[in-house]
């Protein structure tokens, strides 16, 4: 798997991760740590993105939270997630004897919850962590801080000063300035930027049944490869104005999806929705990037990156 290997490096500052491979399972579909063993050979994950732990356990929304959507799915999950003592105590366990690369996905409420979780981050020595910075999902939190770019410069500040690891933050699509947000996440101390969140979405199904019509609705977070345009369209406009890495997501089902999105300036890639349709998606993708590289005479992943973007 070497051709294949990565590194996402913040130039200024030195920080820096090793992914063995460019692709990465995305948060809230791939569990916290080796649900998806029995499908995937984990060999083949650059990294798995956990779900998104917050402060205290999380029971998340109530009701309907998933919607199938033509060429895409809407959910609202709302951040159900074990709270992150019970991670540390129970799954951090598994992912270290597993030697599982993993992202840990962080969210709050309010500012002090994320840096709270940025010092137990840090305290336990864990690599890399994922700030939520645009769920649609949760009434408190999230994209409070993410569709404000002084609210994102701000928080991003602080976690900063509370952790020493590579930092990404992780931004949202619902908003008409993606640029002003990845300059105020850069200016903050990230070391990488994530994109795209779900786009905010509805839902609706009519039924009409003994002479009556009948309403079921979902808002929340679509997903999937009907926002593949959005998401290309952002990283694009992310990588205009950041000299940061850029992980990009949204629609990615297939080897030319990750070719399009290194053409406008991905440098790994997270896979999300095509999860649930196809577990085995990310290392299978994996393994044809890499036939594809030896086939084509590749030596590494920095060269496809820049044939692509006819930078040789």
């Amino acid at each position: 798997m070497g051709i294949i290997e990565t590194t996402l490096k913040n130039e200024k500052t030195g920080n820096f991760i090793n992914l063995k491979t460019p692709i990465i399972g995305a948060s809230g579909t791939y569990g916290y740590n080796c649900e998806f063993e029995d499908f995937v050979d984990l060999n083949y994950l650059g990294a798995i993105s956990t779900k998104g732990i917050t402060l205290e356990k999380r029971p998340g929304n109530s009701g309907n939270r998933i919607f199938e959507a033509q060429c895409g799915m809407i959910n609202r999950i709302g951040l159900e997630n074990v709270g992150i003592n019970a991670f540390i105590k129970d799954k951090l366990p598994i992912l270290k004897e597993k030697n599982i690369d993993f992202l840990l996905n962080i969210a709050g409420s309010t500012l002090e919850d994320y840096v709270k979780l940025a010092h137990i981050a840090n305290e336990n020595d864990i690599k890399a962590i994922e700030v939520n910075v645009s769920c649609p999902n949760v009434k408190q939190g999230c994209l409070e801080f993410g569709l404000n770019p002084s609210s994102l410069f701000e928080l991003t500040s602080n976690i900063r000063k509370a952790y020493e690891g590579f930092l990404i933050v992780k931004l949202s699509p619902n908003t008409s300035d993606i640029k002003a947000l990845a300059r105020a996440a850069e200016a903050g101390g990230a070391d990488c930027i994530s994109a795209i969140n779900t786009l905010r979405g509805l839902g609706v199904k009519i039924d009409f049944i003994n002479n009556k019509f009948t309403k079921n609705t979902v808002q929340g977070g679509l997903s999937g490869q009907c926002i593949k345009p959005v998401a290309l369209y952002m990283i694009k406009e992310i990588k205009s104005t950041v000299k940061i890495p850029v992980i990009a997501m949204g629609g990615i089902t297939k080897l030319n999806d990750l070719f399009e999105f290194i053409a406008v300036g991905a440098d790994a890639f997270q896979i999300g929705t095509a999860n649930f349709i196809k577990p085995s998606i990310c290392s299978d993708l994996a393994i044809e990037l890499e036939d594809f590289m030896k086939q084509n005479n590749f030596k590494d992943f920095n060269e496809l990156k820049g044939a692509i973007r006819n930078e040789q």
